[in-house]
């Protein structure tokens, strides 16, 4: 990925484990962003957690110390999930572990998935996309998009980002 382009990004939890069932594991997502979005390192477009993986339309503004943002995003969230693991579900931690020279545990899938957007109808079909995931028939997390607590449908439908950390896409296409 590079600096300045717009990217749709699928990111899967190792194995399509439920490790983001837990609003706790999906608010350290949602705080890592909003980090690295205040500290002028990303804009995030439009996001949506599910259980098991994350969707998110996002540009890179400048790389955070030697990496890209996605990078960090990846990293750190990862240590902190961990953390919460091992304090309060060291069996749920056991099932992450890996036999790697550099880690003890893996929540992330190696083939995080990026695709440049760079057309407005492009960037509408993937909006339905992360809007819709929550309401379709094997999660059913909510009836409609803008009632799913974890995703970005309710900016776009009333304005309000109670996150405080979105960018509306409008503003880049």
């Amino acid at each position: 990925m590079e600096l300045d382009k717009v990217y749709f990004f699928t990111a899967t939890i190792l194995d399509w484990k439920l490790l983001l069932l837990p609003d706790k594991h999906k608010s350290i997502l949602i705080q890592s962003l909003a980090y690295l979005v205040n500290a002028g390192k990303l804009k995030v477009y439009a996001f949506v957690i599910m259980p098991n993986h994350i969707h998110i339309i996002w540009e890179f503004l400048e790389q955070n110390g030697k990496e890209m943002p996605h990078a960090s995003f990846m990293k750190y969230t990862s240590h902190l999930i961990q953390k919460d693991l091992r304090k309060n579900s060291p069996n749920d931690l056991k099932s992450f572990a890996v036999n790697s020279f550099n880690r003890d545990f893996q929540f992330w899938q190696r083939n995080s998935l990026a695709t440049e957007v760079y057309t407005p109808s492009v960037v509408i079909q993937k909006l339905n996309y992360i809007y819709n995931n929550p309401c379709n028939g094997k999660w059913m997390l909510a009836a409609s998009p803008i009632n799913y607590t974890f995703s970005s449908a309710y900016f776009y439908e009333t304005g309000k980002d109670e996150f405080g950390f979105l960018t509306h896409i409008g503003e880049r296409l």
